[in-house]
């Protein structure tokens, strides 16, 4: 098949493509490129057009297949970009403030707990120690060790919902 001939055939299909493109894609500049890109791939496969009973359908079928494979790939860059930025940890400086707000909070609640659950659980929650090192640091039981980490959690909790909702209430 000779340029002009399969310029004959993919011309009245062409805008077809284009509004698919477009429709799937929403960006103009994407769907130009998706259409450029499927007539290329016709272009390349020429040889084979002659085979298709019907080539609108068959144009229109490569450009959504195109299109949909686009949108995976770009779906997938996304989750990438998503999962970079979560492990780089970068926040923007309103959650900061909001963290550290929170953490304040949290300080000025563990602050008034009972000595043994301040201890527990600034040896387990913050500085991740395990139960068996916290037992042989504070000479507690296992129980008590679990008692007072359950309690300390709970008023934290408690304080923490109580704060909120009283934010909620007062908004």
């Amino acid at each position: 098949m000779k340029q002009q001939g399969f310029l004959d055939i993919i011309n009245p299909v062409k805008d077809k493509m284009y509004r698919l493109a477009l429709r799937l894609l929403v960006s103009k500049e994407a769907a130009e490129d998706a259409t450029q890109d499927v007539i290329l791939k016709l272009w390349n496969q020429k040889h084979k057009l002659k085979d298709y009973t019907n080539l609108e359908a068959f144009a229109m079928t490569v450009t959504k297949n195109y299109c949909l494979d686009e949108l995976k790939a770009k779906k997938n860059n996304n989750l990438r970009i998503v999962h970079q930025n979560y492990e780089n940890n970068s926040v923007s400086p309103q959650r900061g403030l909001e963290l550290k707000d929170e953490l304040n909070w949290i300080n000025g609640i563990v602050s008034e707990l009972p000595e043994q659950q301040k201890i527990v659980f600034q040896l387990r929650d913050i500085e991740q120690l395990e139960f068996e090192e916290i037992i042989e640091i504070t000479n507690m039981k296992s129980t008590a060790v679990r008692v007072a980490l359950s309690r300390a959690r709970k008023k934290i909790r408690e304080s923490l919902t109580k704060k909120h909702n009283y934010g909620i209430a007062k908004n």
